[in-house]
């Protein structure tokens, strides 16, 4: 397209992961066609005219794609000429399309959208490719059919960028599974950051009540706790929480940029959901996001981070126990201060990896490994993940997890990604998530790893994490740049 329009452009994508329902994908696929037909031809310049205003003779096209607020998010964004209000303002009184007083009133963006009425358009002649304008109003009613909305931004000179918000309930998202009162609930992966389990005998100790709420002190900070059972006010548990001898399980959701805890009977598993809108009873109800059909033929009811901490006023609480939380640990917070995943490495050696290098922990059954040329391997979520076990990796391979283990213990791997590539690093066991002030100190040369520090009062060993990837599978980083 841009060849026939003699430009150049540079074409960008962001969040290809993002799924949605093929119905969905059937009625955005002409309209996201035709936005980006008008951003190569009438939105991006001619390389000539770029470089007079000292642009880039190649123009840029982005398109991306994500979950935010409940809804997808699709922007298609260029950088070329822009939209003048002013010439289109002036378009619309000369259709008779506004009068004088509506102009006069109008915001800059309100002129904007002014683009998706029926047969407007401001483009200086029509190619058989589009015209800026033409056919937007077609545009907006394919999205609005599946209840989405769309807008337009756009700076003179600088580009155009145009937004397609389509509800979370005609989308599929990964989700938690989880258990309370014998009801199942789905909550949005997008609000999980962790999964905390007390076991019993840490209960009466692990939640303290703060200004009488109940809160836990995660890795030294604060997290206010919210009952699922007493806020839906399930099977008359109301006003208690689960019962300590079972424990107690904790999800650790966000909103609004804070986080909570939601303690639940049972945390299950994760799936692919299909989101389906509410009735009209329930649409009032803001704890709720939606509902899903599970693979039983049962609904369970899809959670809404926000709406579950608005309801339960922890949003606000947390604002003056983070205070507090936060001068108690003040001497804490000083230094280099790093979340770290420990793990046992051998029979007495400890290991951590930052936890901004960790994309899952798994569990995976030792029958299920497969091997591939000389490499063990895994059928991991539609793709063939390779295993690369740690102690082999830091010259241990007497203390071999494969051997110790027993064949009936399931592998624990830890899961290394980067842009869709996965690695599976396999570990003894999988002992908690800190986070400490570390000094690292370089001890003797040892491959794979980056050096010692005292981590609970104990040596650990840091991982060379990209270090031992590269060494065990050279072209993983090479298919990563390609990918």
């Amino acid at each position: 397209m841009a060849l026939g329009c003699g430009k150049k452009v540079a074409i960008e994508m962001e969040g290809k992961e993002t799924e949605l329902d093929k119905t969905i994908i059937e009625a955005i696929k002409d309209p996201l066609t035709h936005l980006v037909r008008n951003s190569v031809d009438h939105g991006i310049e001619l390389p000539e005219v770029r470089a007079k205003a000292g642009k880039n003779p190649v123009g840029r096209l982005v398109l991306r794609a994500f979950h935010e607020g409940g809804q997808v998010n699709i922007e298609i964004s260029d950088d070329g000429g822009g939209l003048n209000s002013e010439r289109i303002r002036q378009k619309a009184l000369d259709r008779a399309v506004i009068t004088v007083e509506q102009s006069a009133r109008m915001s800059e963006r309100e002129i904007f959208n002014l683009i998706f009425l029926p047969g407007f358009s401001t483009a200086e002649k029509v190619t058989n490719v589009s015209g800026r304008g033409v056919g937007m109003d077609v545009v907006k009613t394919n999205v609005e059919k599946i209840g989405g909305t769309v807008d337009v931004q756009s700076t003179l000179g600088r580009g155009t960028t145009v937004r397609v918000k389509i509800p979370l309930t005609l989308a599929i998202i990964p989700a938690l599974v989880v258990t309370c009162s014998g009801e199942r609930y789905a909550i949005p992966q997008v609000s999980l950051l962790e999964l905390v389990r007390l076991a019993p005998e840490q209960v009466r100790t692990g939640i303290e009540m703060v200004q009488g709420a109940p809160v836990h002190r995660l890795r030294g900070r604060l997290l206010p706790l919210v009952y699922l059972s007493r806020e839906r006010r399930l099977a008359g548990v109301a006003e208690r929480g689960p019962s300590e001898g079972n424990g107690v399980n904790i999800v650790v959701l966000q909103a609004d940029g804070r986080q909570f805890g939601l303690v639940v009977d049972e945390i299950n598993d994760t799936e692919e959901i299909v989101v389906k809108p509410l009735g009209k009873q329930l649409k009032c109800v803001k704890t709720f996001a939606g509902a899903t059909i599970m693979g039983d033929g049962k609904v369970a009811l899809i959670l809404d981070a926000l709406g579950l901490a608005q309801n339960a006023n922890v949003i606000s609480e947390r604002q003056d126990r983070a205070m507090a939380a936060k001068e108690s640990s003040g001497e804490k917070a000083a230094g280099n201060r790093q979340t770290l995943l420990l793990f046992q490495n051998g029979k007495d050696g400890r290991m951590a990896i930052p936890l901004s290098q960790v994309a899952r922990l798994e569990e995976f059954a030792r029958n299920k490994v497969e091997s591939a040329g000389q490499r063990q391997v895994v059928q991991y979520r539609g793709h063939i993940m390779p295993l690369i076990r740690v102690s082999e990796a830091v010259e241990l391979a007497e203390n071999d997890p494969g051997e110790t283990a027993g064949a009936q213990t399931p592998l624990q791997v830890v899961v290394y990604a980067e842009r869709g590539r996965s690695v599976g690093l396999v570990v003894e066991r999988i002992l908690d998530i800190v986070e400490e002030n570390v000094v690292l100190e370089r001890m003797a040369e040892r491959a794979g790893i980056l050096g010692s520090a005292v981590v609970q009062q104990r040596v650990t060993d840091l991982l060379d994490v990209q270090g031992v990837v590269r060494a065990y599978h050279p072209g993983f980083f090479a298919e990563v740049a390609a990918g």
